[in-house]
């Protein structure tokens, strides 16, 4: 396969990932913003989501339609909905005759239904909610049609890395924020929608229902998001298939930049592998995972480098 071929549906991948996460804290976040208005605050979404324009936001805060209006429509924001829909467009169709027909018109169907002038319509004078669920369905069907469409190979194989990826960053970037927001205010500990809020943008308040009858603690939190491996969006569970889809790519042609890359994603896998809540907390949170985010952006530099 060709370097640029490879790129582009890894970028592709991350692109609709990355979507797919804002998406939904984005609508975990105005729904709690309309429960407890007083004491919301959009500060831990603006600086995931903000691409890097913290104070062009932070003087909208108050207004959740703002927000939200900001980081769907804005095409300032390179991280607004439609800058990164439209990115995983261009990716796309430059590898056209390498997905699906299917998915390819599942893709531009997600990016003309975000530029549809009724989302805006919706997130300015009725219920943004509405426009978050319609945004959300179409990356679904995205991944439903993928699912159902993509030969197993080595185009599946970049993919997936991509996702696995992307999806990894998101949730340690997610992790850090909101364990930050508790150092600063040790009151959240015991606050339960706060916990709530944070197992729902994730997608996995009802595992944790299942998985801890105790009661939210901010450790089996952790322990969910980091080192569930039945959770498709803990660590642990992102790094084992970045390496699971990797192995698929080994071939004679390229083994050295192989092994060198294979050598990298293992270490990282080990590592989370044999930690604990502890040994996590014993390091100290912040730092740890400032070794993980390191460590997933490290694999993606290498691909670059090798395969890109």
């Amino acid at each position: 396969m060709l370097s640029r071929v490879a790129s582009s549906l890894y970028w592709l991948s991350r692109y609709v990932e990355r979507s797919d996460g804002i998406l939904r804290m984005l609508k975990i976040n105005y729904a709690s913003s309309q429960d407890t208005i007083h004491e919301f605050t959009w500060d831990p979404v603006i600086r995931i989501s903000s691409g890097g324009k913290e104070e062009e936001i932070s003087s909208m805060k108050n207004d959740s339609r703002k927000v939200v209006e900001y980081l769907l429509f804005n095409r300032d924001n390179p991280n607004s909905i439609i800058n990164i829909i439209t990115l995983a467009r261009e990716n796309a169709r430059s590898v056209q005759e390498h997905i699906a027909t299917d998915l390819w018109q599942c893709l531009n169907e997600y990016y003309h239904t975000v530029k549809d002038p009724k989302l805006l319509w919706y997130v300015q004078k009725d219920d943004p909610i509405t426009a978050l669920d319609i945004l959300i369905k179409q990356v679904m069907l995205y991944y439903g049609t993928a699912d159902s469409t993509m030969e197993r190979g080595e185009i599946r194989s970049f993919m997936s890395i991509g996702k696995y990826l992307e999806r990894s960053i998101q949730s340690i970037d997610i992790l850090d924020i909101k364990f930050i927001s508790v150092s600063d205010n040790p009151d959240l500990l015991t606050d339960t929608s706060y916990w709530k809020h944070l197992l729902l943008s994730l997608g996995g308040y009802e595992l944790y229902l299942k998985s801890y009858r105790g009661g939210f603690s901010d450790e089996n939190v952790l322990e969910l998001i980091m080192l569930n491996q039945d959770f498709p969006r803990s660590a642990k569970y992102g790094v084992h298939n970045i390496q699971r889809y990797f192995e698929r790519l080994k071939s004679e042609k390229n083994i050295e930049d192989y092994k060198s890359l294979s050598f990298n994603i293992g270490k990282l896998h080990s590592y989370i592998t044999y930690s604990s809540v502890y040994t996590i907390k014993e390091e100290g949170l912040h730092n740890y995972l400032v070794k993980i985010r390191n460590g997933l952006y490290g694999i993606g530099n290498l691909l670059q480098e090798y395969y890109f």
